[in-house]
């Protein structure tokens, strides 16, 4: 009986982790943009890559894990000012595992506001599950088995995925929409059992407010995604030194508080860390969650040190 009831715990906990969403979430959601916009790609004119870990609900069975490698850069393709970008995401969740792999392209220009792109992505979403089913002997419990509708094995099904979106940046502020999985691919998971990839609607904004000592900056932003019947919001305050060092704090509605710490390495090297307080039902049953990542940026032919001007930034 054990086993039956850790199984629906880990159905009841797949579903509360989506809040009917199939995007993983992250509180680096401003780096990890590339995963859900295209139009972000190429925005900073560097070569960007990153792979961040998430460990979400240490120490609930089945909790999620996600690890992203993104890539993005500006290129001239044909004469037109471009950005490339590749993402790939594993997320596992209880006995699910999803590995989506997408690549970008955006469309750059100019204007009078800012820096825009409007990209689309194109890729592959692989779903599997791989339930682990534990029937006990008695006449209540032997029409289990027989039921089509839940996978009795392992399933597994590749589906194309497409995305859209439009981003804008100045050195001032940041507006973002997207939508990915425009296409609603149909999935099918044992005989008749089928779910569906639901499409995501994002909107991000930022805003950079220097204050009176240069060296110093506040960087509020908003970050939202619905799948039109559930939604998420978080709330975003970093403060930066000398564009090297930043802390800051997070507020995910109805889900947690967290706390995020990053810095420069050296040259490009970036490392930094979020802890996630959870504030959600959830904090009864185990701890915050955990994200890291690692992210490099090159700007080819150029001497990156020259991005500080002033001697102070030295």
């Amino acid at each position: 009986m054990k086993k039956i009831f850790c199984f629906l715990f880990l159905y009841i906990i797949a579903n509360l982790a989506a809040i009917a969403q199939q995007d993983p979430q992250f509180t680096f959601n401003k780096l990890t943009m590339l995963t859900v916009n295209p139009g972000y790609a190429g925005n900073d004119g560097l070569i960007n890559g990153t792979i961040l870990n998430r460990y979400q609900w240490d120490g609930v069975p089945g909790s999620p894990k996600t690890l992203v490698f993104s890539v993005g850069a500006a290129r001239d393709l044909f004469g037109v000012n471009s950005g490339i970008g590749l993402n790939v995401i594993s997320d596992e969740l209880g006995f699910e595992k999803n590995i989506a792999v997408s690549f970008d392209y955006a469309y750059r220009r100019k204007t009078r506001f800012g820096d825009i792109g409007i990209g689309t992505s194109l890729g592959f979403y692989n779903m599997t599950i791989n339930p682990k089913w534990f029937i006990p002997e008695g006449d209540y419990f032997q029409t289990v088995d027989e039921d089509t509708e839940i996978p009795q094995a392992q399933a597994s099904q590749l589906a194309f995925d497409l995305g859209l979106g439009i981003y804008l940046k100045s050195n001032d502020y940041f507006i973002g929409a997207s939508v990915t999985h425009i296409n609603q691919a149909s999935i099918l998971l044992g005989e008749t059992a089928t779910t569906f990839l639901a499409r995501h609607y994002y909107l991000s904004a930022g805003y950079n407010i220097t204050l009176s000592d240069p060296l110093f900056e506040v960087q509020p932003a908003v970050y939202f995604k619905t799948d039109m019947a559930a939604f998420q919001m978080d709330f975003t305050v970093d403060l930066v030194y000398k564009k090297r060092f930043s802390a800051g704090l997070n507020y995910r509605i109805n889900d947690a508080v967290s706390a995020l710490v990053g810095f420069e390495m050296n040259n490009g090297l970036k490392i930094g860390y979020a802890y996630d307080l959870i504030t959600s039902a959830l904090a009864g049953y185990g701890g915050g969650s955990h994200e890291l990542f690692l992210n490099y940026s090159l700007d080819l032919g150029k001497n990156r040190i020259k991005k500080y001007k002033s001697i102070r930034y030295l």
